[in-house]
């Protein structure tokens, strides 16, 4: 086959599977499971709160806005918002991203004093010509639209933390208090999906180190014509395979969002000297025909979803069965 035969024939088998997928969403319209939102690991008061948006006709980005405020308001939550576990120096430091249905995005990385960092990343979205602020400049964002400074160290998590330097070994840890990052997607009554992403990091990182919860394309994804895909664990794994663009791509290939998110964490763990079995990292993905699906590496990550059926927390499938 010469180079234009091929163009031409590949051209239209793309067109076609472009076709189908177009067709699986149009016929099965009457079978859209909308409103959801779903999110990672047993967050129900998240969820609940995005539902009362959902359910009374909101939108799919105040949706996700307020269900993540509720985990960075949790104080009894070490991995989000205040309470979080702090750095080596004992900072507690913010990133989080928020992507709407539209296209648009914002980010805040390595935010100090300010509570909401989903809130502050909505701004820099809504409010300013960039994607992403950081650090001070963020912080000063922040302020400057009227966020409340305040110490997010906590005395457990500033205990917590005194204890770790007694030895300081650092190393990821797995599924920690069963909770690391808050991810959310949600699809609305007019079918349109926003995600947002929430975290205070690795527990004892080195001071300002950046994962990818605030990284557009790594710790979420929104393409509202297909989906959208939120990540979870360590966050330089999922930056390394840009892991929820990679899954929202592999559903515009017409993978379901379990299968998708099956071969995102296969590329992780297949990866030539992958040491796998000492980290964790899930993925949790929504198609625009309201389909949810999750896998995760180690045994021990969840999801909450809530939609008509109600507000329910369910475990991921995973890789690796010897762990």
């Amino acid at each position: 086959m010469n180079r234009r035969s091929f163009i031409k024939s590949t051209g239209v088998a793309s067109l076609g599977i472009g076709l189908n997928i177009n067709k699986t969403f149009s016929n099965s319209i009457k079978q859209i499971n909308k409103p959801i939102v779903v999110a990672t690991w047993d967050v129900k008061n998240a969820t609940k709160k995005a539902w009362e948006i959902l359910s009374t006709n909101g939108n799919s980005l105040d949706a996700v806005e307020q269900g993540c405020r509720v985990e960075e308001a949790n104080e009894n939550g070490q991995s989000v918002g205040i309470g979080g576990l702090p750095d080596r120096e004992g900072n507690v430091t913010l990133d989080a991203c928020i992507m709407d249905y539209m296209g648009n995005c914002g980010s805040v990385v390595y935010l100090k004093d300010i509570k909401h960092a989903i809130s502050v990343a909505r701004l820099v979205m809504e409010k300013t010509p960039h994607v992403m602020l950081a650090g001070d400049g963020a912080k000063k964002y922040a302020l400057s639209m009227g966020f409340n400074e305040e110490n997010l160290l906590t005395e457990k998590s500033k205990k917590d933390w005194i204890e770790w330097k007694k030895e300081e070994e650092y190393k990821p840890i797995i599924n920690i208090e069963n909770h690391d990052t808050i991810g959310m997607l949600a699809m609305d009554e007019k079918q349109n999906i926003s995600g947002a992403c929430t975290t205070s990091g690795l527990a004892y990182k080195m001071q300002g180190r950046v994962g990818d919860s605030p990284i557009i394309g790594s710790g979420l994804f929104i393409d509202n014509e297909i989906g959208g895909a939120v990540a979870t664990g360590l966050g330089e794994e999922v930056i390394k395979t840009v892991g929820s663009f990679l899954v929202v791509e592999l559903m515009r290939q017409g993978y379901s969002p379990d299968d998708a998110c099956k071969i995102a964490i296969d590329r992780i763990v297949k990866k030539p000297g992958s040491n796998y079995k000492n980290f964790q990292v899930g993925y949790v993905a929504l198609n625009k025909m309201g389909q949810t699906g999750s896998y995760s590496i180690q045994k021990g990550f969840s999801i909450t979803r809530f939609d008509n059926n109600g507000n329910i927390n369910l475990d991921s499938q995973y890789y690796d069965k010897q762990g």
